[in-house]
C-alpha cells in the first residue's frame, strides 16, 4: 500500500473492467463479463455438492432442494461447456475438469463467504454469542483459566464456558468450538495451530536431591523413586527421551502415581521423587529454585502445545478473535526452560 496516499484519503485507483484478462486473442471475450454472466448460485451449489459428496446432501447444507441444485449445477456446466460431475444412481464423483474447476473456485467463493460475514458482524457490532472451550486439566488450570479475564474485558458480548478434561475431544458431540490439546497432533480431521513447543523435563525438589544424587543417565532412573500421572485412558504414562536422535520410552517405577498433574507436581515439591513433567508447569520453579531439572540433554522436541479447532469453511467472529487473543497472550508468556537448563548443565571449559 502506498502509505502516503492513504495517509492523505486518496482514493484507490479507478477498476478497469477491460484491465480482467479476456479470451483468447481475437474472440473479443471478456473473462468480466463471462463471470457475470455465470452463475454464482451455480458455483456455489458446485461447491457443495463436491464437499458433501451428493446432490442430496448439498441441497440440505443450503437449505434447497435436491432438484434446485442439479438445476443451478446443470445451469452451470451448459454455461462452461463442460461436465463437472460423474452422475451414477449409486455416486457423486468430480470430473477431472470439475476437479480443476474446484481447486480454482473454493478459495475464492470461501473469500466471499468470509467477506459477508465480516460486513454482517460490522452491521451487527462486536462479536457475541457463547464460545465453548475444551482444555487439557493442567494447561487449562494454570494457562488458560488466568487468560479468560483479559479476553472477557477485550470482548464483554462473548460468554465462555471452559471444561477441563483430559480425554481426547469430540467436537461435535459435546458442542466444542476451540480446545487446547498436548503433545503430538494426529488428528487430520481438525486444524491444529501450534502455540508453543511442549518441553518435557525430568524435575526433583532440591531436598530430594539431597538425600539421592540425581541420575546421569536413563539407565540410572532404575534405582530412584518415581512420580507418575495416569493418561484419561487409564495407561500410565510412559517417559521419552530422545538419545542420538531416536525416540527412546522408559517405564519408571513408579511409587505414586496421580491422573492430575498438578498433584505430580506438588508430589515432587514435597520430596517424593522426580517425575517428567511439561515446562508450563515447571518453569517458575526452576527459576526459583524450587526444583532442579535432570538429564535435559535427553528431553524429547516433537511435542506440542496446540489450538485445535474444526475444519469449517469460515469461522465465527467470537470463534477468531479468541483463537486471535489466546495465540498472542499464550506466545507472550514465558514458558520454556530448557534452553537456560541446557547452558546450565553444559560442562565448564
Amino acid at each position: 500500500m502506498d502509505t502516503q496516499n492513504a495517509a492523505s484519503g486518496a482514493s484507490a485507483p479507478a477498476f478497469d473492467p477491460h484491465s480482467v484478462p479476456g479470451g483468447p486473442p481475437g474472440t473479443g471475450a471478456d473473462s468480466l463479463a463471462d463471470s457475470f454472466a455465470t452463475s454464482y448460485a451455480g458455483v456455489v451449489a458446485f461447491i457443495a455438492v463436491a464437499a458433501e459428496g451428493n446432490f442430496a446432501k448439498a441441497g440440505d447444507r443450503l437449505g434447497i432442494g435436491r432438484s434446485a441444485v442439479s438445476r443451478s449445477v446443470q445451469k452451470l456446466e451448459d454455461q462452461l461447456g463442460v461436465r463437472l460431475f460423474v452422475r451414477t444412481t449409486r455416486s457423486t464423483s468430480l470430473t477431472r475438469e470439475g476437479e480443476r474447476f474446484y481447486e480454482n473456485c473454493f478459495p475464492g467463493v470461501e473469500r466471499i463467504v468470509q467477506a459477508l460475514d465480516d460486513m454482517r458482524e460490522l452491521r451487527q457490532g462486536p462479536p457475541s454469542g457463547q464460545l465453548r472451550v475444551c482444555s487439557t486439566v493442567g494447561f487449562g488450570r494454570k494457562i488458560v483459566a488466568p487468560l479468560l479475564k483479559g479476553f472477557r474485558d477485550a470482548y464483554p458480548g462473548i460468554s465462555v464456558d471452559l471444561v477441563l478434561d483430559d480425554a481426547p475431544t469430540d467436537f461435535t458431540k459435546d458442542r466444542i468450538d476451540v480446545s487446547f490439546r498436548n503433545g503430538r497432533m494426529e488428528d487430520s480431521q481438525v486444524i491444529a495451530k501450534q502455540l508453543i513447543p511442549m518441553q518435557m523435563l525430568l524435575c526433583a525438589s532440591p531436598a530430594y536431591a539431597a538425600a539421592h544424587p540425581l541420575p546421569r543417565g536413563i539407565d540410572d532412573l532404575a534405582g530412584h523413586r518415581c512420580v507418575n500421572f495416569r493418561l484419561a485412558s487409564g495407561r500410565v504414562y510412559e517417559w521419552e527421551f530422545k538419545v542420538e536422535g531416536r525416540m527412546r520410552k522408559f517405564a519408571p517405577p513408579a511409587m505414586l502415581a496421580f491422573n492430575d498433574a498438578d498433584l505430580v507436581l506438588q508430589a515432587v515439591l514435597d520430596g517424593e521423587g522426580i517425575a517428567q513433567m511439561a515446562g508450563y508447569q515447571i518453569s517458575d520453579h526452576l527459576r526459583a529454585g524450587t526444583l532442579l531439572a535432570c538429564l535435559p540433554q535427553y528431553s524429547p522436541d516433537d511435542r506440542g502445545h496446540y489450538l485445535c479447532y474444526l475444519s469449517r469453511e469460515h469461522l465465527p467472529g467470537r470463534i477468531r478473535v479468541f483463537i486471535d487473543y489466546m495465540t498472542a497472550r499464550i506466545r507472550a508468556l514465558d514458558l520454556q526452560s530448557l534452553e537456560s537448563q541446557l547452558l546450565k548443565n553444559r560442562p565448564a571449559p
